[in-house]
Protein backbone atom coordinates (compact mmCIF):
# COMPACT_ATOMS: atom_id res chain seq x y z
CA UNK A 1 0.00 0.00 0.00
CA UNK A 2 2.97 2.11 0.45
CA UNK A 3 4.09 2.12 -2.80
CA UNK A 4 0.77 2.27 -4.66
CA UNK A 5 0.43 5.95 -2.23
CA UNK A 6 3.97 7.14 -3.11
CA UNK A 7 2.57 6.37 -6.57
CA UNK A 8 -0.20 8.72 -6.14
CA UNK A 9 1.52 11.20 -4.23
CA UNK A 10 3.79 11.38 -7.67
CA UNK A 11 1.11 11.51 -10.06
CA UNK A 12 -0.80 14.16 -8.41
CA UNK A 13 2.71 16.21 -8.23
CA UNK A 14 3.31 15.60 -11.38
CA UNK A 15 -0.41 16.54 -12.64
CA UNK A 16 0.01 20.13 -10.74
CA UNK A 17 3.21 20.50 -12.04
CA UNK A 18 1.90 19.74 -16.02
CA UNK A 19 -1.08 22.33 -14.87
CA UNK A 20 1.32 24.94 -13.51
CA UNK A 21 3.29 24.84 -16.51
CA UNK A 22 0.37 24.93 -19.20
CA UNK A 23 -0.91 28.28 -17.23
CA UNK A 24 1.79 30.14 -17.10
CA UNK A 25 2.22 29.37 -21.08
CA UNK A 26 -1.44 30.88 -21.50
CA UNK A 27 -0.79 33.20 -19.24
CA UNK A 28 2.70 34.42 -20.42
CA UNK A 29 4.36 34.88 -17.57
CA UNK A 30 7.86 36.15 -17.43
CA UNK A 31 10.92 36.36 -14.81
CA UNK A 32 9.66 38.81 -11.82
CA UNK A 33 11.39 41.94 -11.94
CA UNK A 34 14.68 42.26 -9.99
CA UNK A 35 13.99 45.77 -8.23
CA UNK A 36 12.42 44.78 -4.76
CA UNK A 37 9.83 47.40 -5.18
CA UNK A 38 8.52 46.20 -8.04
CA UNK A 39 8.74 42.99 -7.02
CA UNK A 40 6.95 43.73 -4.40
CA UNK A 41 3.78 45.87 -6.08
CA UNK A 42 4.05 42.91 -8.35
CA UNK A 43 3.35 40.18 -6.15
CA UNK A 44 0.52 42.07 -4.52
CA UNK A 45 -1.09 42.57 -7.64
CA UNK A 46 -0.49 38.97 -8.47
CA UNK A 47 -2.32 37.82 -4.78
CA UNK A 48 -5.12 40.19 -6.00
CA UNK A 49 -5.68 38.60 -9.66
CA UNK A 50 -5.21 34.79 -7.78
CA UNK A 51 -8.57 36.24 -5.65
CA UNK A 52 -10.43 37.08 -8.45
CA UNK A 53 -9.87 34.62 -11.02
CA UNK A 54 -11.20 31.43 -11.77
CA UNK A 55 -9.28 29.04 -14.28
CA UNK A 56 -8.03 26.50 -12.82
CA UNK A 57 -4.50 26.25 -14.98
CA UNK A 58 -4.22 29.72 -14.81
CA UNK A 59 -4.87 29.82 -10.79
CA UNK A 60 -2.03 27.40 -10.20
CA UNK A 61 0.44 28.98 -12.37
CA UNK A 62 -0.15 32.38 -10.82
CA UNK A 63 0.23 31.06 -7.25
CA UNK A 64 2.95 29.29 -8.43
CA UNK A 65 4.45 32.52 -9.85
CA UNK A 66 3.32 34.56 -6.27
CA UNK A 67 5.22 31.61 -4.51
CA UNK A 68 8.27 32.37 -6.83
CA UNK A 69 8.59 36.38 -6.19
CA UNK A 70 7.80 35.92 -2.78
CA UNK A 71 11.32 33.96 -2.23
CA UNK A 72 12.88 36.53 -4.34
CA UNK A 73 11.93 39.07 -1.47
CA UNK A 74 14.42 40.59 1.03
CA UNK A 75 13.71 40.44 4.47
CA UNK A 76 12.10 44.26 4.48
CA UNK A 77 10.21 43.62 1.70
CA UNK A 78 8.60 40.61 3.04
CA UNK A 79 8.09 42.67 6.09
CA UNK A 80 6.38 44.93 3.79
CA UNK A 81 4.35 42.40 2.47
CA UNK A 82 3.37 40.43 5.57
CA UNK A 83 2.21 44.41 6.50
CA UNK A 84 0.04 44.33 2.86
CA UNK A 85 -1.76 40.90 4.25
CA UNK A 86 -2.77 42.86 7.09
CA UNK A 87 -3.72 45.54 6.34
CA UNK A 88 -5.37 44.77 2.88
CA UNK A 89 -6.52 41.42 2.64
CA UNK A 90 -8.82 40.91 5.42
CA UNK A 91 -12.69 40.54 5.88
CA UNK A 92 -14.54 42.78 3.21
CA UNK A 93 -15.51 46.09 5.76
CA UNK A 94 -19.24 46.58 3.17
CA UNK A 95 -19.85 43.09 3.08
CA UNK A 96 -19.60 42.11 6.66
CA UNK A 97 -21.66 44.95 7.39
CA UNK A 98 -24.63 44.04 5.64
CA UNK A 99 -24.22 40.66 6.76
CA UNK A 100 -23.98 41.38 10.58
CA UNK A 101 -27.13 44.09 10.15
CA UNK A 102 -28.90 41.10 8.73
CA UNK A 103 -28.08 38.75 11.05
CA UNK A 104 -29.13 41.55 14.17
CA UNK A 105 -32.16 42.08 12.02
CA UNK A 106 -33.04 38.02 11.38
CA UNK A 107 -31.13 35.95 13.38
CA UNK A 108 -31.30 32.47 12.57
CA UNK A 109 -29.37 29.63 10.43
CA UNK A 110 -28.84 31.34 6.89
CA UNK A 111 -27.72 34.98 8.35
CA UNK A 112 -25.43 33.42 10.67
CA UNK A 113 -24.03 31.23 8.11
CA UNK A 114 -23.23 34.72 5.94
CA UNK A 115 -22.05 36.15 8.59
CA UNK A 116 -19.88 33.36 9.27
CA UNK A 117 -18.56 33.23 5.49
CA UNK A 118 -18.65 37.37 5.16
CA UNK A 119 -16.20 37.60 8.07
CA UNK A 120 -13.68 35.41 7.20
CA UNK A 121 -10.37 37.49 6.13
CA UNK A 122 -9.42 37.07 2.14
CA UNK A 123 -6.31 36.09 3.25
CA UNK A 124 -7.61 32.89 4.50
CA UNK A 125 -8.91 32.18 0.66
CA UNK A 126 -5.43 33.42 -0.50
CA UNK A 127 -3.67 31.04 1.09
CA UNK A 128 -6.11 28.52 0.18
CA UNK A 129 -5.56 29.39 -3.58
CA UNK A 130 -1.61 29.77 -3.14
CA UNK A 131 -1.84 25.84 -1.80
CA UNK A 132 -2.95 25.13 -5.61
CA UNK A 133 0.71 25.39 -6.67
CA UNK A 134 2.87 22.69 -6.57
CA UNK A 135 4.71 22.66 -3.68
CA UNK A 136 2.48 25.45 -2.03
CA UNK A 137 2.01 23.51 0.93
CA UNK A 138 5.56 23.32 1.92
CA UNK A 139 6.08 27.09 0.90
CA UNK A 140 3.42 28.25 3.12
CA UNK A 141 4.27 26.25 6.14
CA UNK A 142 8.06 28.23 5.18
CA UNK A 143 6.07 31.54 4.67
CA UNK A 144 4.80 31.08 8.21
CA UNK A 145 7.74 30.45 9.46
CA UNK A 146 9.22 33.79 8.89
CA UNK A 147 6.03 35.16 9.72
CA UNK A 148 6.36 33.85 13.27
CA UNK A 149 9.87 35.55 13.12
CA UNK A 150 8.13 38.58 12.47
CA UNK A 151 5.35 38.70 14.64
CA UNK A 152 7.89 38.84 17.43
CA UNK A 153 9.04 42.60 16.49
CA UNK A 154 5.21 43.22 15.21
CA UNK A 155 2.49 41.78 17.26
CA UNK A 156 -0.10 43.49 15.04
CA UNK A 157 0.64 40.33 12.38
CA UNK A 158 -0.71 37.60 14.38
CA UNK A 159 -4.07 38.26 12.60
CA UNK A 160 -1.91 36.73 9.91
CA UNK A 161 -1.27 34.22 12.02
CA UNK A 162 -4.49 33.26 13.32
CA UNK A 163 -5.23 32.58 9.35
CA UNK A 164 -2.55 30.46 9.07
CA UNK A 165 -3.16 28.08 12.46
CA UNK A 166 -6.88 27.96 11.33
CA UNK A 167 -5.88 26.31 8.01
CA UNK A 168 -2.44 24.24 9.04
CA UNK A 169 -5.08 23.00 11.72
CA UNK A 170 -7.38 21.49 9.20
CA UNK A 171 -4.72 20.94 6.56
CA UNK A 172 -2.41 18.68 8.96
CA UNK A 173 -5.32 16.92 10.81
CA UNK A 174 -4.12 14.16 12.13
CA UNK A 175 -6.29 12.07 9.59
CA UNK A 176 -3.77 12.92 6.84
CA UNK A 177 -1.19 12.34 8.48
CA UNK A 178 0.75 9.10 7.96
CA UNK A 179 3.09 6.89 10.70
CA UNK A 180 6.34 5.30 9.78
CA UNK A 181 9.14 3.39 11.44
CA UNK A 182 12.67 5.05 10.24
CA UNK A 183 15.15 2.58 10.16
CA UNK A 184 18.60 1.66 8.48
CA UNK A 185 16.71 0.85 5.12
CA UNK A 186 15.18 4.14 5.28
CA UNK A 187 15.93 6.88 2.59
CA UNK A 188 18.96 8.27 2.99
CA UNK A 189 17.21 11.61 2.27
CA UNK A 190 15.11 10.98 5.56
CA UNK A 191 17.85 9.95 7.54
CA UNK A 192 19.88 12.55 6.97
CA UNK A 193 17.27 14.78 8.28
CA UNK A 194 16.53 12.70 11.19
CA UNK A 195 20.35 13.82 12.19
CA UNK A 196 19.73 17.18 11.04
CA UNK A 197 16.29 17.78 12.90
CA UNK A 198 17.64 16.06 16.49
CA UNK A 199 17.81 18.68 18.87
CA UNK A 200 17.24 16.94 22.34
CA UNK A 201 20.40 14.41 22.38
CA UNK A 202 22.63 15.50 19.81
CA UNK A 203 23.22 13.01 16.94
CA UNK A 204 27.15 12.96 15.70
CA UNK A 205 26.77 11.24 12.65
CA UNK A 206 26.00 7.90 10.53
CA UNK A 207 27.44 5.86 13.25
CA UNK A 208 26.00 7.54 15.91
CA UNK A 209 22.50 7.46 14.33
CA UNK A 210 22.59 3.85 13.17
CA UNK A 211 22.88 2.52 17.07
CA UNK A 212 19.94 4.38 17.56
CA UNK A 213 17.68 3.05 15.08
CA UNK A 214 19.04 -0.12 14.13
CA UNK A 215 19.66 -2.20 17.12
CA UNK A 216 16.73 -4.54 17.78
CA UNK A 217 16.04 -2.77 20.99
CA UNK A 218 15.78 0.30 19.23
CA UNK A 219 12.52 2.14 17.21
CA UNK A 220 12.44 5.21 15.78
CA UNK A 221 8.73 6.73 14.56
CA UNK A 222 8.01 9.73 12.82
CA UNK A 223 4.84 11.68 11.48
CA UNK A 224 4.45 12.13 7.18
CA UNK A 225 2.24 14.41 5.32
CA UNK A 226 1.45 13.46 1.55
CA UNK A 227 2.21 17.32 0.68
CA UNK A 228 5.74 16.86 2.39
CA UNK A 229 6.87 14.02 0.93
CA UNK A 230 10.38 12.20 2.73
CA UNK A 231 9.99 15.40 4.97
CA UNK A 232 8.86 14.33 8.70
CA UNK A 233 6.94 16.70 10.97
CA UNK A 234 7.81 14.88 14.14
CA UNK A 235 9.80 12.04 15.08
CA UNK A 236 10.06 9.97 18.26
CA UNK A 237 13.49 8.24 19.56
CA UNK A 238 12.07 4.43 21.45
CA UNK A 239 14.78 2.41 23.98
CA UNK A 240 13.30 -1.06 24.81
CA UNK A 241 14.43 -1.72 28.52
CA UNK A 242 14.15 -4.12 31.07
CA UNK A 243 13.47 -1.49 33.78
CA UNK A 244 12.59 2.81 33.90
CA UNK A 245 16.15 4.30 33.01
CA UNK A 246 17.20 7.23 35.54
CA UNK A 247 19.80 8.14 33.21
CA UNK A 248 20.31 8.94 29.38
CA UNK A 249 24.11 8.61 28.74
CA UNK A 250 23.79 4.53 28.83
CA UNK A 251 20.82 4.46 26.19
CA UNK A 252 23.29 6.39 23.83
CA UNK A 253 26.42 4.48 24.95
CA UNK A 254 28.35 3.59 21.74
CA UNK A 255 29.40 0.23 23.26
CA UNK A 256 26.27 -1.26 25.40
CA UNK A 257 24.95 -5.06 24.57
CA UNK A 258 21.67 -5.05 23.19
CA UNK A 259 18.63 -6.24 24.64
CA UNK A 260 16.42 -8.95 23.03
CA UNK A 261 12.80 -7.17 22.58
CA UNK A 262 11.27 -10.10 24.03
CA UNK A 263 13.10 -9.22 27.02
CA UNK A 264 12.03 -6.02 27.26
CA UNK A 265 9.19 -4.85 29.34
CA UNK A 266 9.88 -1.02 29.34
CA UNK A 267 9.38 1.25 26.11
CA UNK A 268 11.60 4.69 26.95
CA UNK A 269 10.28 7.45 24.70
CA UNK A 270 14.10 9.54 25.09
CA UNK A 271 13.87 12.02 22.39
CA UNK A 272 10.80 14.05 20.54
CA UNK A 273 12.00 16.11 18.29
CA UNK A 274 9.57 18.97 16.59
CA UNK A 275 10.86 19.30 12.39
CA UNK A 276 9.20 22.28 10.95
CA UNK A 277 9.49 25.52 12.38
CA UNK A 278 6.41 26.90 10.40
CA UNK A 279 3.83 24.12 12.58
CA UNK A 280 4.36 25.39 15.70
CA UNK A 281 2.05 25.34 18.00
CA UNK A 282 -0.30 22.59 15.61
CA UNK A 283 -0.70 19.49 17.74
CA UNK A 284 1.81 16.37 16.65
CA UNK A 285 2.92 15.15 19.54
CA UNK A 286 0.31 13.40 21.80
CA UNK A 287 -0.93 11.71 18.52
CA UNK A 288 2.64 10.42 17.94
CA UNK A 289 3.09 9.34 21.39
CA UNK A 290 -0.30 7.54 21.55
CA UNK A 291 0.06 5.59 18.21
CA UNK A 292 3.37 4.68 19.08
CA UNK A 293 2.46 3.33 21.97
CA UNK A 294 -0.10 1.01 20.56
CA UNK A 295 2.27 -0.16 17.57
CA UNK A 296 4.84 -1.21 20.08
CA UNK A 297 1.54 -2.88 22.42
CA UNK A 298 1.01 -5.16 19.10
CA UNK A 299 5.10 -5.42 17.75
CA UNK A 300 5.53 -6.64 21.58
CA UNK A 301 2.92 -7.80 23.89
CA UNK A 302 5.20 -8.57 26.72
CA UNK A 303 5.89 -4.43 27.28
CA UNK A 304 4.35 -3.26 30.81
CA UNK A 305 5.50 0.48 31.11
CA UNK A 306 5.65 2.91 28.58
CA UNK A 307 7.87 5.75 29.83
CA UNK A 308 9.40 9.00 29.11
CA UNK A 309 13.19 10.14 30.13
CA UNK A 310 12.69 13.88 29.75
CA UNK A 311 15.03 16.85 30.40
CA UNK A 312 13.99 19.65 31.96
CA UNK A 313 15.21 22.63 29.86
CA UNK A 314 13.86 25.34 31.79
CA UNK A 315 15.01 24.65 35.87
CA UNK A 316 17.95 26.34 36.38
CA UNK A 317 17.01 29.57 34.51
CA UNK A 318 14.05 29.74 37.02
CA UNK A 319 16.30 28.66 40.17
CA UNK A 320 18.82 31.49 39.28
CA UNK A 321 16.14 34.18 38.20
CA UNK A 322 13.22 32.79 40.38
CA UNK A 323 13.82 30.99 43.40
CA UNK A 324 17.46 31.33 44.79
CA UNK A 325 17.07 34.57 46.27
CA UNK A 326 14.11 32.95 48.59
CA UNK A 327 16.32 30.46 50.33
CA UNK A 328 18.75 30.15 53.14
CA UNK A 329 22.06 31.60 53.27
CA UNK A 330 23.95 28.46 53.72
CA UNK A 331 21.82 27.28 50.54
CA UNK A 332 22.34 30.12 48.11
CA UNK A 333 25.97 29.34 49.23
CA UNK A 334 25.88 25.99 47.85
CA UNK A 335 24.41 26.62 44.83
CA UNK A 336 27.46 28.81 44.21
CA UNK A 337 29.11 25.19 43.61
CA UNK A 338 27.51 25.14 40.38
CA UNK A 339 29.17 27.92 38.49
CA UNK A 340 32.12 25.08 38.63
CA UNK A 341 31.32 23.17 35.65
CA UNK A 342 32.86 20.23 37.02
CA UNK A 343 31.28 20.12 40.27
CA UNK A 344 29.76 17.17 39.48
CA UNK A 345 32.71 15.25 39.32
CA UNK A 346 32.90 16.03 43.28
CA UNK A 347 31.32 13.29 45.42
CA UNK A 348 31.46 15.57 48.43
CA UNK A 349 29.54 18.57 46.60
CA UNK A 350 26.98 16.11 44.82
CA UNK A 351 26.00 14.35 47.89
CA UNK A 352 25.43 18.03 49.46
CA UNK A 353 23.64 19.63 46.53
CA UNK A 354 21.20 16.65 45.60
CA UNK A 355 18.42 17.11 48.53
CA UNK A 356 18.48 20.54 47.85
CA UNK A 357 17.83 20.12 43.90
CA UNK A 358 15.78 17.57 44.04
CA UNK A 359 13.54 19.19 46.29
CA UNK A 360 13.49 22.68 44.07
CA UNK A 361 12.76 20.39 41.34
CA UNK A 362 9.83 18.74 42.90
CA UNK A 363 8.67 21.86 43.81
CA UNK A 364 9.25 23.59 40.30
CA UNK A 365 7.19 20.23 38.72
CA UNK A 366 4.38 20.25 41.16
CA UNK A 367 3.64 23.95 42.27
CA UNK A 368 5.42 26.62 40.08
CA UNK A 369 3.25 28.42 37.28
CA UNK A 370 3.46 30.03 34.25
CA UNK A 371 1.45 32.81 33.53
CA UNK A 372 -1.65 30.90 32.27
CA UNK A 373 -1.79 28.62 35.14
CA UNK A 374 -0.12 26.01 33.75
CA UNK A 375 3.03 23.96 34.76
CA UNK A 376 5.62 26.15 34.37
CA UNK A 377 7.92 23.61 32.90
CA UNK A 378 7.19 23.44 28.75
CA UNK A 379 7.91 19.33 28.68
CA UNK A 380 5.73 18.89 31.80
CA UNK A 381 2.53 21.09 30.23
CA UNK A 382 2.95 18.30 27.38
CA UNK A 383 2.87 15.05 29.07
CA UNK A 384 0.14 15.91 31.95
CA UNK A 385 -1.82 17.29 29.26
CA UNK A 386 -1.40 14.13 27.49
CA UNK A 387 -2.53 12.26 30.83
CA UNK A 388 1.16 11.52 32.11
CA UNK A 389 2.07 11.12 35.35
CA UNK A 390 5.34 12.52 37.05
CA UNK A 391 6.82 9.52 37.87
CA UNK A 392 10.15 10.18 39.07
CA UNK A 393 12.89 12.86 39.25
CA UNK A 394 16.72 11.49 38.34
CA UNK A 395 19.50 13.07 40.07
CA UNK A 396 22.68 13.34 37.34
CA UNK A 397 20.25 12.06 34.95
CA UNK A 398 21.96 14.15 31.12
CA UNK A 399 25.63 14.48 32.46
CA UNK A 400 25.76 16.28 29.05
CA UNK A 401 27.21 19.76 28.39
CA UNK A 402 23.90 21.05 28.05
CA UNK A 403 21.98 19.16 30.47
CA UNK A 404 23.82 20.24 32.87
CA UNK A 405 23.90 23.99 31.78
CA UNK A 406 20.01 23.52 31.56
CA UNK A 407 19.49 21.39 34.64
CA UNK A 408 22.06 20.38 36.76
CA UNK A 409 21.66 17.29 35.05
CA UNK A 410 18.05 16.47 36.29
CA UNK A 411 16.01 14.34 34.58
CA UNK A 412 12.57 13.09 34.86
CA UNK A 413 10.36 10.03 34.27
CA UNK A 414 6.73 10.27 32.80
CA UNK A 415 4.60 7.35 33.12
CA UNK A 416 2.03 6.21 30.59
CA UNK A 417 -0.45 4.21 32.68
CA UNK A 418 -3.17 3.32 29.69
CA UNK A 419 -5.77 2.70 32.73
CA UNK A 420 -5.24 6.35 34.50
CA UNK A 421 -4.30 8.45 30.99
CA UNK A 422 -7.69 10.00 30.87
CA UNK A 423 -8.06 10.33 34.49
CA UNK A 424 -5.16 12.37 35.01
CA UNK A 425 -5.96 14.53 32.10
CA UNK A 426 -8.92 15.70 33.49
CA UNK A 427 -7.39 16.05 36.76
CA UNK A 428 -4.52 18.52 35.02
CA UNK A 429 -6.80 20.59 32.88
CA UNK A 430 -10.42 20.73 35.30
CA UNK A 431 -8.41 20.90 38.76
CA UNK A 432 -5.10 22.02 37.77
CA UNK A 433 -3.49 19.14 39.65
CA UNK A 434 -0.38 17.47 38.61
CA UNK A 435 -0.30 13.76 39.22
CA UNK A 436 2.61 12.45 40.72
CA UNK A 437 4.46 9.77 42.19
CA UNK A 438 4.36 9.59 45.96
CA UNK A 439 8.13 9.94 46.21
CA UNK A 440 8.32 12.94 44.29
CA UNK A 441 5.29 14.50 46.52
CA UNK A 442 7.56 13.64 49.38
CA UNK A 443 10.34 15.58 47.91
CA UNK A 444 7.80 18.32 47.59
CA UNK A 445 7.32 18.43 51.18
CA UNK A 446 10.57 18.50 51.94
CA UNK A 447 11.27 22.02 50.77
CA UNK A 448 10.93 24.93 52.86
CA UNK A 449 7.48 25.73 54.01
CA UNK A 450 5.99 28.40 52.21
CA UNK A 451 8.76 28.20 49.53
CA UNK A 452 6.46 27.69 47.06
CA UNK A 453 3.75 30.79 47.91
CA UNK A 454 7.27 33.04 48.17
CA UNK A 455 8.05 32.68 44.55
CA UNK A 456 4.71 32.51 43.44
CA UNK A 457 4.29 35.65 44.74
CA UNK A 458 7.43 37.24 43.69
CA UNK A 459 6.53 36.29 39.94
CA UNK A 460 3.60 38.07 40.47
CA UNK A 461 4.64 41.49 40.69
CA UNK A 462 7.68 40.73 38.20
CA UNK A 463 8.45 42.06 34.47
CA UNK A 464 7.05 37.91 33.71
CA UNK A 465 4.27 37.35 36.01
CA UNK A 466 3.15 34.32 36.99
CA UNK A 467 -0.01 32.76 38.73
CA UNK A 468 -0.99 29.75 40.54
CA UNK A 469 -4.42 29.68 38.66
CA UNK A 470 -6.89 26.11 39.82
CA UNK A 471 -7.10 25.83 36.02
CA UNK A 472 -4.54 25.56 33.48
CA UNK A 473 -5.42 26.22 30.10
CA UNK A 474 -2.59 24.47 28.19
CA UNK A 475 -3.11 22.71 24.81
CA UNK A 476 -0.28 20.41 24.85
CA UNK A 477 0.59 21.45 21.33
CA UNK A 478 4.30 20.80 20.21
CA UNK A 479 6.53 23.74 19.17
CA UNK A 480 9.12 23.60 17.04
CA UNK A 481 12.64 23.80 18.30
CA UNK A 482 13.42 27.43 17.32
CA UNK A 483 12.41 30.19 19.54
CA UNK A 484 8.07 29.56 19.61
CA UNK A 485 6.33 32.65 18.65
CA UNK A 486 4.34 34.89 21.01
CA UNK A 487 1.14 33.31 22.44
CA UNK A 488 2.94 29.54 21.29
CA UNK A 489 6.45 29.38 23.35
CA UNK A 490 4.93 27.77 26.42
CA UNK A 491 4.47 24.21 24.05
CA UNK A 492 6.64 21.32 24.23
CA UNK A 493 7.03 17.52 23.68
CA UNK A 494 9.00 15.76 25.69
CA UNK A 495 11.33 13.40 26.14
CA UNK A 496 13.44 15.57 24.94
CA UNK A 497 12.06 19.12 25.36
CA UNK A 498 9.46 18.86 24.00
CA UNK A 499 10.05 18.82 20.29
CA UNK A 500 10.79 21.66 22.30
CA UNK A 501 9.88 23.37 24.57
CA UNK A 502 13.00 26.39 25.07
CA UNK A 503 15.46 25.31 22.90
CA UNK A 504 18.04 27.24 22.01
CA UNK A 505 19.76 24.21 19.61
CA UNK A 506 21.94 25.09 16.54
CA UNK A 507 20.85 24.45 13.18
CA UNK A 508 23.24 22.66 11.60
CA UNK A 509 24.40 23.88 8.10
CA UNK A 510 26.66 21.15 7.05
CA UNK A 511 26.05 18.54 4.71
CA UNK A 512 25.73 14.90 5.46
CA UNK A 513 26.34 12.41 2.51
CA UNK A 514 23.99 9.17 2.35
CA UNK A 515 24.97 6.40 4.29
CA UNK A 516 27.02 3.34 2.62
CA UNK A 517 26.05 0.00 3.17
CA UNK A 518 27.64 -0.48 6.36
CA UNK A 519 28.79 2.92 7.18
CA UNK A 520 29.81 6.26 6.71
CA UNK A 521 30.95 8.52 9.95
CA UNK A 522 29.96 12.08 9.32
CA UNK A 523 31.73 13.70 12.70
CA UNK A 524 30.33 17.77 12.17
CA UNK A 525 26.24 17.00 12.11
CA UNK A 526 25.03 19.81 14.93
CA UNK A 527 21.12 19.17 16.11
CA UNK A 528 18.71 21.41 15.49
CA UNK A 529 15.22 20.98 16.83
CA UNK A 530 13.74 18.65 19.45
CA UNK A 531 11.97 18.42 21.95
CA UNK A 532 11.58 15.02 23.59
Amino acid sequence: MTGESEMATAFFSDLLNSISDRGRQLLGLAEGPVDQKLLLSGLVDLCEQILSGRGEASGAALAREALDRYELLDADSRMSFFDTLAGNFGPDPKKLAAAAYAWTNNPGQETAADLHFAAESRRQELFRRLNRAPGGTAALVHMREALLRAVRSEPHLKTIDRDFSHLLNSWFNRGFLELRRIDWSSPALILEKIIRYEAVHQINGWDDLRRRIDPPDRRCYGFFHPALKDEPLIFVEVALTADIPGAVQPLLAEKREPLQPSSARTAVFYSISNCQDGLAGISFGNFLIKQVVEELRREQPKLERFVTLSPVPGFMAWLTKHARRHLSDVEQKLLLELEDPDWALDGNVAAQLKPVLEALAALYFVEMRDRNGRARDPVARFHLGNGARLERINWLGDRSEKGMKESAGIMVNYLYDLDEIEKNHEAYFNKGEVVAASQVRKLVRSAHKGLAAAILEAEATADTPACKSPRPTGDGTVASPAEPPPEQADTGTDAGQGAAAGKTEQQSTARVQSPAKDQAPVKDQAPVKADG
